[in-house]
């Protein structure tokens, strides 16, 4: 990978190196958000580097010694984080913070196979096998690795309940995901700050009561009128730049929690206004594995919740570059590859 370009080569087959490995024969993979920074040059990335895909669904294929919690043939959603889930954060069910090893983050996982390490915990069985699904589930097993479980850190985060008016900042993928996990936890109002129409309609009909294009300032005034000027009672914000870091602070009630997953690109934030607002600052990776065993998993599988439909164009591996470029260009919400 390199900025403006990501390129499939052949390797070698990854084994096993540590008792706790998992290779996994991906099934789908796709592209974040976050892979973007790189690909816009936006950050450093070397040339002939690693990609940062980071999500997958699988058959597991070899297991090193130590595991005991999934076998070869197993049908798997491999999380991008890569809890133990017995460290005191995985255990206060904050495992994408696991303190036990420092690689808990997944990087190269937009491959025909994969080594994931710490596979004991954080690897999560899917009932059957992937032709036991229609696409359409497949597509919502996959948001399981990270967008459905990171919008759903948000709301956790911020701790949006019954009754609740809650404001997403971001229509991406996460922001999105982050409306469906506002309304499973009860929030009456769901403000969506969206400019973009097929974006706009997702919302919707994943349970956004409300829409605002606006940005900056404008985006703040209307949410503020919207709201008797009292702003929201919690706070999804799902991009990571400054500015929406902004608006979110501000379209906050005194004492509101923001709920903050967007990968930070901002070089520094003024902390000023949110201590004479009493506004709590929460948030960080999400606790994919717990979420997903706990709730998300049965919710897709039960069909209460859809988030598949985020993958608004799919591609194959081979064609990946033409993934990212889509959404470079915004015409994926997000970019689906199909492997195998």
């Amino acid at each position: 990978m390199e900025p403006g370009k990501v390129a499939v080569e052949n390797i070698d087959k990854p084994t096993l190196q540590a008792d706790d490995d998992v290779i996994i024969h991906v099934v789908r993979t796709c592209v974040c958000g976050s892979d973007l920074w790189a690909y816009r040059g936006l950050e450093d990335k070397a040339k002939h580097s690693e990609n940062t895909g980071h999500e997958a669904i699988g058959i597991v294929e070899e297991v090193g010694s130590a595991i005991t919690t999934v076998v070869p043939g197993d049908f798997v959603i491999a999380p991008f984080t890569h809890g133990c889930g017995h460290c005191a954060a995985c255990r206060a069910g904050f495992d994408g913070d696991c303190q036990n090893h420092t690689d808990n983050f997944s990087v190269g996982i937009q491959a025909e196979y994969i080594r994931y390490q710490h596979g004991e915990w954080a690897l999560i069985k899917i009932p059957g096998k992937p032709a036991d699904y229609s696409e359409d589930m497949l597509d919502s097993l996959l948001t399981l690795a990270d967008v459905m479980a990171t919008g759903y850190h948000a709301a956790r985060v911020a701790n949006v309940k019954t009754g609740d008016t809650v404001v997403v900042v971001g229509d991406g993928a996460v922001g999105l995901c982050g409306v469906i996990a506002a309304q499973m936890r009860g929030a009456k109002r769901i403000i969506a700050m969206s400019r973009h129409e097929d974006r706009q309609k997702l919302a919707i009909e994943f349970g956004a009561t409300d829409i605002v294009a606006e940005r900056g300032d404008d985006a703040v005034a209307k949410v503020m009128a919207m709201t008797n000027n009292a702003g929201a009672d919690a706070v999804l914000e799902c991009v990571g730049t400054e500015q929406s870091n902004d608006t979110a602070m501000k379209v906050a009630r005194p004492g509101a929690i923001v709920g903050r997953v967007g990968l930070p690109h901002e070089p520094k934030m003024d902390m000023t206004n949110s201590f004479y607002s009493n506004t709590i600052i929460a948030g960080g990776p999400a606790s994919v594995t717990t979420y997903v065993k706990q709730v998300l998993l049965k919710a897709v599988l039960d069909g209460d919740i859809h988030p598949g439909k985020v993958f608004t164009q799919s591609f194959s591996l081979d064609d990946i570059d033409d993934g990212y470029q889509a959404m470079t260009d915004r015409k994926a919400i997000k970019a689906l590859i199909k492997v195998d």
